[in-house]
């Protein structure tokens, strides 16, 4: 038995003693009923080596207690962080999604308007029934518009050769008109 299974182990001593002993008294006719270990006293040099022992089992738990609470922390502060960046990308994708829907919505609105403006021109210009003449000068105007762009070229539908000779034609009336007018 091991000295610190005898520190700890006195009733198992006390009954095995009291067997050893019933054993060898039992020849003189002597029955032992009780054995009692007071006190166990090792050597000095044995007592201050398990004092020891103790002290540095008791610093060796105390460091993996500590050990296992900083790796705890660590873990925790981990995990807040990946959470917090986590949230984070939710809540941007999240207003990347509303502000590509407003953006959506405000684009809607804009053709819905400009959808509106063009009927509400197309009925004008309808119900007013512009003659041929009225026509070509607002053609003429939005060519003259379209030719000041960037652009470097200009493409013309092929009806403008027609257009071009009612501008012709128009032209000479105003001319015909302004002479007789100073007549």
């Amino acid at each position: 038995m091991e000295l610190d299974q005898t520190l700890t182990s006195r009733e198992r001593i006390n009954s095995q003693l009291r067997e050893v002993l019933d054993e060898a008294t039992d020849k003189w006719g002597v029955k032992v009923v009780r054995v009692e270990i007071q006190k166990i006293e090792p050597p000095r040099d044995i007592t201050d080596s398990m004092s020891r022992q103790m002290k540095a089992e008791r610093e060796k738990r105390a460091a993996i207690l500590e050990a296992e609470g900083l790796k705890q922390s660590a873990i925790l502060k981990a995990e807040g962080a990946k959470l917090a960046v986590v949230l984070a990308a939710e809540g941007q994708k999240q207003s990347a999604i509303l502000y590509a829907e407003g953006q959506a919505e405000a684009m809607k609105r804009v053709a819905d308007a400009e959808k509106y403006k063009t009927e509400v021109v197309y009925q004008a210009i309808h119900n007013g029934k512009p003659t041929n003449d009225l026509i070509a000068i607002k053609y003429l105007e939005t060519l003259e518009k379209v030719a000041d762009g960037q652009a470097t070229k200009i493409f013309l539908p092929m009806e403008m050769t027609g257009m071009a000779g009612a501008v012709g034609v128009m032209a000479e009336l105003v001319k015909a008109d302004k002479s007789d007018t100073k007549k």
